[in-house]
């Protein structure tokens, strides 16, 4: 009969090691150093009034493993209002926050928006600076600045692992010209103008084409929102395997407020796994709040099911993770804007409006449950306790001591030993 070991803390790297693939938590901290500027305080949870370092805390505490930061072209030529929402990841900025990601030891995503603002299913402006109309030229655009920004990330030691080539690009980028239709249709509208398919298709190649070049080694993500009509998504990707583009992940938002309970994301995996089964699966956004609804249109039936309070957005991430770990394809899942608080900030917020799904109270500093209950996604139990099984343990590492510090051949008897520098009982 074999012996079960608790470890009072959890151990990140073993449970890794452990399964039968890499999966990464965490959240797109892309406004963090604005909000450090400002001067914003974090503290610590349970009641722990101490200043934290939240890149430390996220990874110490929370137990991430996973960072994503946007880059738009050129911020600057951004509208006040966007600005005003946290649009001023240049080049320069990105990259100084990416190596301190790295630094850390987390993994990289980087999201390129190819724009100089906000991209969404909505919108997705061209870079102002990218003034022709012909879509080859946009296409070596589009390439030589990919290849440009990650030549300077390897350059700095901040190499990502994954780069999203594209923003929700349901409806294509570089609007007008890569305006198009998930289905495979043309764009045509009297607000946007006229767009291609081929055109979409030449621009998403050619920022794959750098990403191969520059970092070979990095996964290219294709990432679109989640919608109310799942089999918009797989035509989606359809469409784009008919273009023949290169890709190595699927890369969904979900948030509940717009795209609708679970169900709606449960038949979109489903769907995905069907006709991708050698496809990756990230959610690359999420995000609920714990105050107040994201949507000012809020159904009724998502409330219901978690209310817009604290311990409603912790059951959100549970239900959340408990859906996705039924799913093998799945293997990421990064929150969107979790540093947003302007506890103790100066006169200046950093940004004009709270976002509602942060995982901090703006009114204190303190971190939500939901932040430690990510975990969950990678295997591993906010209490800090997880339960190894003997035969799994001995093979992973058989460094084990007692609290004098002297190292033992025997661990199977009960008592308190360290192993990888926590403590674990042994019953």
């Amino acid at each position: 009969m074999k012996k079960t070991f608790l470890l009072l803390f959890a151990l990140a790297a073993f449970c890794a090691g452990a399964s039968a693939q890499k999966k990464y938590v965490g959240g797109d901290i892309s406004l963090l150093p604005t909000y450090e500027e400002h001067g914003v305080r974090y503290l610590g949870h349970g009641g722990k009034d101490a200043q934290v370092k939240p890149l430390d805390y996220f990874g110490d505490s929370a137990h991430w493993n996973a960072m994503r930061v946007r880059l738009f072209v050129d911020p600057s030529k951004a509208s006040e209002s966007d600005k005003g929402e946290g649009v001023r990841q240049d080049l320069s900025y990105a990259t100084a926050l990416a190596k301190r990601i790295t630094a850390k030891g987390y993994s990289l995503m980087l999201d390129f928006h190819y724009s100089d603002t906000w991209t969404d299913p909505g919108k997705h402006s061209t870079p102002s600076a990218w003034t022709s109309s012909d879509a080859n030229v946009l296409a070596d655009s589009v390439y030589a600045y990919t290849k440009k920004c990650l030549q300077k990330l390897v350059t700095e030691d901040a190499k990502p692992e994954f780069i999203q080539v594209g923003n929700e690009v349901n409806y294509g980028m570089l609007w007008p010209t890569g305006y198009c239709y998930p289905g495979g249709g043309d764009g045509n509208n009297s607000k946007i103008g006229k767009g291609t398919w081929n055109n979409f298709a030449a621009y998403l190649k050619a920022g794959v084409r750098a990403c191969r070049e520059v970092c070979p080694e990095a996964k290219v993500v294709l990432h679109v929102a989640l919608h109310n009509a799942p089999n918009d998504v797989v035509a989606f990707y359809n469409t784009v395997q008919k273009h023949d583009v290169d890709y190595d992940i699927i890369g969904l938002s979900y948030y509940p407020d717009y795209h609708g309970t679970l169900s709606v994301l449960t038949t979109t995996l489903d769907s995905l796994e069907s006709a991708y089964p050698d496809k990756k699966i990230m959610i690359v956004e999420t995000g609920y709040g714990a105050q107040w609804a994201m949507n000012g249109d809020y159904t009724s039936t998502v409330s219901k099911t978690w209310p817009v309070t604290e311990a409603g957005q912790k059951q959100f991430t549970d239900d959340l993770i408990t859906e996705l770990n039924k799913h093998s394809s799945v293997t990421g899942l990064y929150w969107w804007l979790p540093e947003d608080n302007e506890f103790w900030a100066d006169k200046k917020p950093a940004r004009t409006s709270w976002w509602n799904g942060s995982l901090y109270t703006q009114n204190t500093g303190k971190p939500l449950d939901a932040m430690f209950e990510l975990q969950r996604f990678i295997g591993l139990d906010p209490t800090g306790v997880t339960v190894v099984s003997n035969d799994v343990r001995t093979k992973t590492d058989d460094k084990w001591y007692n609290l004098q510090g002297q190292r033992v051949s025997r661990h199977d008897v009960k008592g308190i030993y360290i192993n990888n520098g926590r403590k674990v009982i042994v019953k």
